[in-house]
């Protein structure tokens, strides 16, 4: 049986809608070649004649989240760079201090390995003293191995606006997840924020 917590980051499903027939890229490749507008799909999922990154036969993950980070305008982005040891513990205990009413984007780097990577989506709830306040999901896209001309994807989410108010202001928990049309999880986490008058 599924947890709560399972269930409230569960990606929401279309009626009607079946994943494809997995392909390797090779056979994507390969696939109607005289075919332009087939031709120019395949290209918008980087899939090229580029060489590919090499990848280490041992790590069998497909997608590889490298980091996260929060984007207001005209303040410097907060990046966390999640290959550094500790990184995804930290984000729970210390949390981000979100101006009340600003605009912000999350935005995410990360590479593709060993095959296509089908409907990569982000879903998050967030929590404030344990109550749901809401629930967000973020489709961003299918997605060709990384190769040497195209090393790394960035993702930038739609932009939100933080909350205002002094009942809106304080400390938020959530849980955030990636995961593809084949509901594997590439990566959860849990991480904290606080709505602030000012910015600190």
């Amino acid at each position: 049986m599924a947890s709560a917590a399972d269930e409230d980051l569960a990606a929401s499903k279309t009626d009607g809608f079946k994943v494809g027939e997995k392909k390797t890229v090779e056979e994507y490749a390969k696939l109607d070649q005289n075919d332009d507008s087939l031709n120019r799909w395949k290209a918008s999922l980087g899939i090229t004649n580029s060489p590919a990154l090499p990848v280490d036969p041992k790590d069998t993950r497909r997608c590889v989240i490298q980091s996260l980070a929060l984007e207001v305008a005209g303040r410097p982005d907060i990046t966390i760079d999640l290959s550094v040891p500790g990184a995804l513990q930290s984000l729970k205990s210390k949390p981000f201090a979100i101006k009340e009413g600003s605009k912000f984007r999350m935005k995410a780097t990360f590479k593709v390995q060993h095959d296509v990577l089908s409907g990569l989506k982000y879903i998050q709830v967030v929590k404030r003293k344990g109550i749901r306040v809401s629930k967000d999901e973020e489709m961003l896209g299918s997605y060709a191995p990384n190769t040497q001309e195209k090393p790394i994807h960035e993702k930038k989410f739609a932009e939100d606006e933080a909350p205002s108010g002094m009942i809106a202001r304080g400390h938020y928990e959530a849980v955030s997840r990636f995961a593809d049309d084949d509901d594997n999880d590439h990566l959860r986490f849990e991480w904290s924020f606080d709505i602030t008058k000012d910015w600190k």
